[in-house]
């Protein structure tokens, strides 16, 4: 029976439940459930507790500053050794070709792009808490570090005239001290960068990457993409143009390159169009056929060591004039110093560079390490990033994060742990002391195209926009704004423009609150929103709304604005002044009240009437005269020349679940809170005789049944003026209260507003 029953589905009973419990406001919940007493710690016991210390303590912030010594104790080497092996080798194969590529882009010799894949990897296998990340260049950092090489160090600056034997003059270009002062300024850059991620990791801001959304990062990377892309189109087509930086560069570039087109070099233009399509290709087929495939194809790797047979082979240098490779350094160069004095130079650029190598690194990790169930540390991240870049940046490299390409191969290959991280470094080291030399005769032409070939994933972010436009309105528009942004300012003014972007739909957000009126799932305590279903049921004379906002200074206005329209303010304003001209009219003698309601013979006795004021005291017209107090029926007619609509509401009920904080200014405008505030409010003095604890309940369907368990003993009064039903049928007559009158000069809706909040 038992196995059938649980086939059949569950029981009946254990798919609905029932509560019973009292209704609770806020004084009953809190006399019937004691809160636990939380003692605050003082500043000293604080300081002593972050400031005392222990062996094991001792032992545990080393772990957590220097991660290798608690991973590598637990490296099970039968397991996984063979593996970091065979995944080192290919992604150190990749991280050479990509380590001479993404030189290119920073627009220095091509050697010391394999220095920058091998140098930042020995550091980060000590500190970094990422197993799956492949160290190195990344396109988009690289050409940030560029704009700043080509913007300090431009060819202008390196042109000397020089006279011929015929007394001619030209203008020569001293290349080697150009590509000395570059490589000058890509190290300092990588050392300033590296220093600031260290002092963010230090003071533990490793949260600043979450104002990084990713829509922003998408539409960054994009415009990124196509400024690589343009950049490496001159390599491609061997057509040499100016450096253009700053606003517009990119467009100067692309008009430039159209203007020179007739000077491109048909040999560099075949073998970069055919890595190009070669490299997409077989990178489609990696894709397609991963799950058969054991080891993804390095395609770029063949293609390179084959450009590299042709070229030597023909001799395309001296036959067709190809722009080759022509060097690359072997061994290593002494470590050197910072130009410390470029740093005023270089802040804001490397500011940026630091925030978006990070968030690339991090992001790039958070996806693998969910992937494999461990977790990576943020702040130790910047931490390790720093300490990298600075040690690389003393040897002549440029800015290390992580290629999405290189982690990929390194991942797909069967890299479990950093060792194969460490091993794809010995690869580079290889090609440093004895493999570069081959490489000369390799066209660059081949390598800006195994950089554009590795653009198909960025630029296919393209396709993101339609499904954030569907999404969330919002963040399409920031993806697009910083798209269009970066490629027009250039990417750090880029990323900023789309950084305050961001941030201002942020504040527009909070600035207008989502509000909107809730209504009852029938035969539930399940509240939705009405225009969102169609068996909700609105409460008969209740009006329930939600905001889903914090409330402050800066939103009270809308929020006023919003409640307003939703239970007509105007109503109530003409009720003040109906109010008014009929307590004027009954002061005056022309109106009296019966057991039939208020009448307008002004000839009649009013037996129930009784004079406001002692006829024994003298009139003093410096003291407000008094009023009286009344009860009106306003769905009947009026004995005054006052149109006031009919409403059918006698009860607001204010869902603030989703308000998580407000202001004083909100408090003082309001007065209305839920339970998270209400601390704050105690603060403020914002209870009183009208405004009380017992106002606040832990629920609406709490709210809802107290306002329906005192309408059963009562006759609901307008809880807005105290003053709206007149009992007409009753035998007695009807009974008059004194009350203070309303200051004159109070503002209609401000009194309303306060009678709402009350």
């Amino acid at each position: 029976m038992a196995e059938g029953g649980r086939g059949d589905g569950p029981h009946p009973e254990l798919t609905r439940y029932v509560v019973s419990r009292p209704i609770y406001n806020e004084p009953a919940f809190q006399e019937e459930n004691e809160r636990r007493l939380v003692l605050s710690k003082t500043l000293r016991e604080r300081v002593q507790k972050a400031c005392s210390c222990s062996r094991k303590k001792a032992f545990q912030i080393t772990k957590t500053f220097i991660p290798i010594l608690e991973w590598l104790p637990n490296y099970r080497v039968k397991e996984w050794l063979i593996s970091d092996i065979i995944s080192g080798i290919s992604t150190g194969l990749v991280a050479t070709l990509q380590g001479l590529a993404y030189a290119l882009l920073v627009a220095v010799p091509l050697g010391y792009g394999l220095y920058s894949a091998f140098f930042p990897i020995l550091t980060y296998f000590f500190f970094g808490t990422s197993k799956h990340i492949s160290v190195g260049p990344f396109p988009v950092v690289s050409l940030m570090v560029g704009s700043v090489v080509l913007s300090m160090a431009p060819d202008e600056k390196f042109f000397i005239a020089s006279s011929n034997m015929t007394g001619l003059n030209k203008t020569l270009l001293e290349t080697a001290s150009r590509d000395a002062q570059r490589v000058l300024i890509a190290s300092t850059v990588t050392f300033l960068v590296g220093i600031i991620q260290l002092v963010l990791g230090a003071l533990q801001i490793g949260f600043i990457v979450r104002y990084l959304a990713d829509p922003l990062v998408g539409g960054f990377t994009t415009a990124a993409a196509f400024q690589v892309f343009v950049s490496q189109l001159k390599i491609v087509l061997n057509v040499s143009t100016k450096n253009y930086n700053g606003v517009l560069s990119i467009i100067y570039t692309l008009i430039e390159i159209f203007q020179r087109i007739g000077d491109t070099n048909l040999a560099d233009l075949i073998a970069g169009l055919l890595t190009i399509v070669i490299c997409m290709v077989v990178k489609e087929i990696n894709d397609r056929f991963k799950h058969k495939i054991p080891i993804p194809i390095p395609i770029e790797v063949i293609v390179t060591i084959v450009a590299t047979g042709i070229s030597y082979g023909v001799d395309l240098e001296k036959k067709y004039n190809a722009g080759i490779v022509k060097t690359i350094p072997r061994g290593f160069l002494p470590p050197e110093p910072p130009v410390v004095g470029m740093f005023s130079e270089m802040i804001a650029s490397a500011f940026s560079i630091a925030v978006v190598a990070y968030a690339i690194a991090v992001s790039v990790g958070k996806v693998y390490a969910t992937k494999y169930d461990y977790a990576i540390d943020g702040n130790q991240e910047f931490i390790a990033f720093g300490i990298s870049n600075v040690f690389s940046g003393a040897f002549s490299c440029f800015v290390a994060t992580t290629a999405l390409s290189r982690t990929a191969v390194q991942e797909s290959t069967g890299g479990k742990t950093q060792v194969a991280g460490i091993i794809s470094a010995g690869i580079v080291l290889i090609a440093i002391v004895a493999l570069g030399k081959l490489l000369e005769p390799l066209q660059k032409s081949v390598l800006a195209a195994v950089v554009i070939a590795n653009l198909k994933g960025m630029f296919m972010q393209v396709f993101d926009v339609p499904r954030l436009w569907r999404q969330s309105k919002s963040d399409a528009m920031i993806w697009v704004f910083t798209c269009v942004a970066s490629i027009i300012l250039g990417l750090d003014l880029g990323l900023l423009a789309g950084l305050v972007f961001g941030l201002l739909t942020v504040v527009l957000r909070v600035q207008f609150p989502s509000w909107g009126g809730l209504g009852n799932i029938p035969g539930t305590d399940l509240y939705k929103k009405v225009k969102e279903y169609k068996n909700i049921v609105e409460p008969e004379g209740v009006k329930i709304l939600r905001f889903s906002s914090p409330i402050f200074y800066a939103n009270i206005d809308g929020l006023k604005r919003s409640l307003k329209s939703t239970v007509s303010i105007r109503v109530y304003n003409k009720r003040i002044k109906a109010l008014r001209k009929i307590q004027q009219l009954i002061k005056k003698g022309k109106l009296k009240a019966t057991k039939n309601g208020i009448l307008s013979d002004s000839g009649a006795t009013n037996e129930a009437f009784e004079p406001d004021e002692d006829p024994e005291d003298p009139e003093d017209p410096e003291i407000p005269t008094k009023e009286v107090e009344i009860q009106v029926d306003w769905n009947s007619e009026l004995p005054v020349k006052v149109n006031v609509p009919r409403v059918s509401i006698h009860s607001l009920i204010f869902d603030f679940g989703a308000v998580s904080f407000l202001d004083v200014v909100a408090v003082s405008s309001l007065q209305l809170s839920n339970y998270s505030i209400i601390p704050m409010l105690e603060q403020c003095t914002f209870f009183d005789d009208n405004i009380r604890k017992d106002m606040f309940f832990l629920t609406v369907h709490d709210a809802l049944l107290h306002i329906q368990s005192q309408s059963m003993y009562r006759d609901i009064q307008d809880p807005i003026f105290e003053k709206i039903s007149l009992m007409q049928e009753s035998k007695e007559p009807i009974e008059f209260t004194e009350t203070s009158q309303t200051d004159d000069g109070l503002d209609v809706q401000e009194e309303a507003m306060r009678r709402l909040a009350s």
